[in-house]
């Protein structure tokens, strides 16, 4: 095709395509700021025993999860919990039974009070992570399930 006979864009299209990029930057630059206030209140923090400033360790997650029970009304002792958490499972949050009733019907326990999934969701303390594996989740699940069950974790002396 000779170059007479090709299609010329007007000259204002460039610039219409700067104001487009331009806006479309601008309408990215803002949605972030807008999004990112409303999206921080409405994002709840997750408590962990680092959060609360106690250690990493089963001393830790107990007086971490006590202090949330506290707060939530769930009865319990550090000795109840430690106790329990030895018997279930030595003190490991990352303990699994692969091998029991529960988890031949495919809902093996797991973390340091052994809490299987449906139990896990059913009792779950708001606030705390949605792990089953996080010690100061599963110890609060886990002991609101005792005190709905047997009317706190210290009533619990064997397998719950």
């Amino acid at each position: 095709m000779p170059a007479a006979a090709q299609h010329r864009r007007p000259r204002n299209s460039r610039l219409a395509r700067k104001l487009a990029v331009v806006g479309t930057g601008a309408a990215v630059l803002v949605l972030p700021i807008v999004g990112a206030t409303s999206a921080s209140a409405a994002t709840p923090t997750t408590v962990t025993a680092s959060s609360l400033g106690y250690a990493d360790n089963l001393d830790g997650w107990i007086r971490a999860s006590l202090q949330v029970m506290a707060q939530n009304g769930i009865p319990g002792s550090y000795d109840g919990i430690y106790r329990n958490v030895i018997r279930e499972s030595s003190g490991n949050p990352a303990a699994i039974n692969n091998w029991d009733s529960n988890a031949l019907a495919g809902t093996p326990s797991k973390g340091l009070l052994q809490v299987i999934d449906p139990t896990f969701l059913t009792y779950h303390v708001p606030g705390t992570v949605l792990n089953p594996y996080d010690p100061v989740a599963n110890i609060t699940a886990a002991c609101k399930y005792a005190a709905a069950r047997y009317g706190s974790i210290d009533n619990v002396f064997g397998a719950y």
